[in-house]
């Protein structure tokens, strides 16, 4: 029954609260299904483990997110890694295959989870009279004693009937479709998890069949070529940063920002590939004894290292970038995402010097991730973006106001410090695009309401200038348009 209820509550919260926008809204319709979780994992007799709390805990936490932030990029982030780190909660995953198939048990279990929820509906309300009835009846009982007083407490008294106001859901009769799609959504994800967590699926019980271990010189030969190229990348490197970039950009006729784009989005994907030739590798590793293991740690080791020389290469590229075009979304973005694939490589190496089972390297690297998605979240990637544009513009004198004014309530607080008219440009979009007062609490983020603070007490206005600059002042800049992120112009 506590299973039945929680689902039911889940399936409520989700009707009223998530048809008005994303906020804490998210957090509390996760707590119901959590316990709808916990209720049916114990009725089934599982025990709640270290690493289950571990992905649990992760969970709720990522779900903080959208009550902090109001762009929708680092949200949306952090809600797909706590349903993914959610799904390891339930399942229990240690191993690769565990952790890459137990999101696919929570969708497996969507059916069988309503037919477990009906079967047991039946067998208390038929097995055990008196047990659903008088408990339905209980709580329209105290639904309607809500209703009356209320609605007579509220007549009674203005501040009252603003706080019921400022609580309750505002539903209207237009709404009905939608919220009960809600109301069915939220009742077949509590009951799905909840089935899960009773009886979920062992991906990391199946078996896969191990690679065929090859010759040490049919392994080893490829990858020390592969060590001996990414030596020489790295010595051109190192060489180029102890000689100056004047140096090199006069030799090639390059600016800093073709020098930069010209090789970081390679060295990105030289990175990922990386990652997957180390994971071919150890596949095909030979096993025969200590000399192979040492083989396999010695040439692995000096890839992952000369790898992080790689990504660290990579990173400076984007900063001489960022100097001369300012920063964006898509390169704060890369920038976050380049940092986890170095720490990926650290795990890798400390992993061939304890052991990967010592470690738990699966589930390190997932921790790592989900780590990685809630600390990008709560940094306010816009809030970062916008503060290392108003610097540059504070030390260069140029900025790019037409590019701003798209980010969300989060770069308000930094784009406040703007000379009008630029701060009436920068804010004017993110003004309008702000929850109005009739949006509940519990559908607005922290950082929407400081928004509206700060443009309370002084709102953008742009009457009597224009916020697009003449056509002449970046034309001859056009030429260097970023492919992948347009800026500067």
């Amino acid at each position: 029954m506590a299973v039945l209820w929680s689902a039911l509550a889940t399936a409520v919260l989700s009707a009223f609260l998530l048809g008005d926008g994303l906020g804490v809204n998210l957090l509390l319709v996760a707590v119901p299904a959590s316990l709808a979780a916990y209720f049916a994992a114990t009725a089934a007799g599982r025990r709640i483990r270290p690493w289950t709390a571990v992905w649990g805990l992760a969970g709720l936490a990522l779900l903080v997110v959208p009550a902090l932030r109001d762009a929708g990029w680092p949200s949306f982030l952090a809600v797909v890694s706590a349903l993914g780190v959610a799904s390891l909660a339930l399942h229990g995953s240690r191993n690769w295959r565990g952790i890459l198939c137990s999101p696919f048990g929570l969708f497996d279990s969507i059916v069988p989870g309503l037919i477990w929820a009906g079967r047991g509906v039946r067998e208390r309300a038929g097995g055990a009279q008196g047990r659903v009835g008088p408990m339905v009846r209980t709580i329209g009982v105290a639904l309607g004693l809500l209703v009356v007083f209320g609605a007579l407490f509220a007549g009674a008294d203005a501040a009252f009937a603003d706080l019921i106001g400022s609580l309750a859901p505002d539903v209207s009769a237009t709404e009905g479709p939608w919220r009960s799609l809600l109301f069915v959504l939220g009742l077949l994800g509590a009951l799905a998890a909840a089935r899960t967590a009773a009886a979920p699926l062992r991906w990391d019980r199946l078996t896969a069949r191990p690679g065929r271990p090859r010759a040490r010189l049919e392994w080893a030969l490829p990858l020390i070529v592969l060590n001996l190229l990414f030596a020489v990348f790295n010595a051109v490197q190192l060489a180029v940063l102890f000689g100056g970039y004047e140096k090199v950009l006069s030799k090639t006729g390059l600016t800093y920002a073709e020098y930069a784009r010209q090789g970081f989005w390679q060295l990105l994907w030289a990175t990922l590939l990386t990652l997957a030739v180390i994971g071919l590798a150890l596949r095909w590793a030979p096993r025969g004894g200590a000399r192979d293991r040492t083989l396999v740690r010695a040439v692995l080791g000096t890839l992952c290292l000369l790898t992080l020389v790689v990504v660290a290469s990579a990173l400076r590229r984007l900063d001489l970038y960022v100097d001369a075009y300012g920063l964006t979304r898509l390169r704060v973005s890369v920038a976050a995402m380049e940092l986890w694939l170095g720490l990926v490589l650290v795990l890798i190496m400390a992993a061939g010097v304890v052991g990967a089972r010592r470690l738990h390297l699966p589930r390190a690297i997932a921790v790592s991730a989900a780590v990685g998605v809630l600390a990008f979240g709560l940094a306010s990637p816009d809030g970062i973006v916008a503060e290392r544009n108003v610097q540059r513009y504070e030390t260069t004198g140029k900025i790019d106001v037409g590019y701003l004014d798209g980010l969300s309530a989060d770069a308000v607080p930094a784009l406040d410090r703007l000379p009008e008219p630029l701060r009436s440009c920068a804010l004017r979009n993110i003004a309008r695009d702000l929850p109005g007062d009739g949006t509940p609490w519990y559908a607005v983020s922290l950082a929407e309401t400081r928004a509206q603070e700060i443009l309370d007490r002084r709102a953008p206005t742009t009457a009597g200038y224009s916020c697009t600059p003449p056509r002449d002042e970046y034309r001859d800049e056009i030429d260097e348009i970023d492919e992948f992120d347009r800026y500067d112009y």
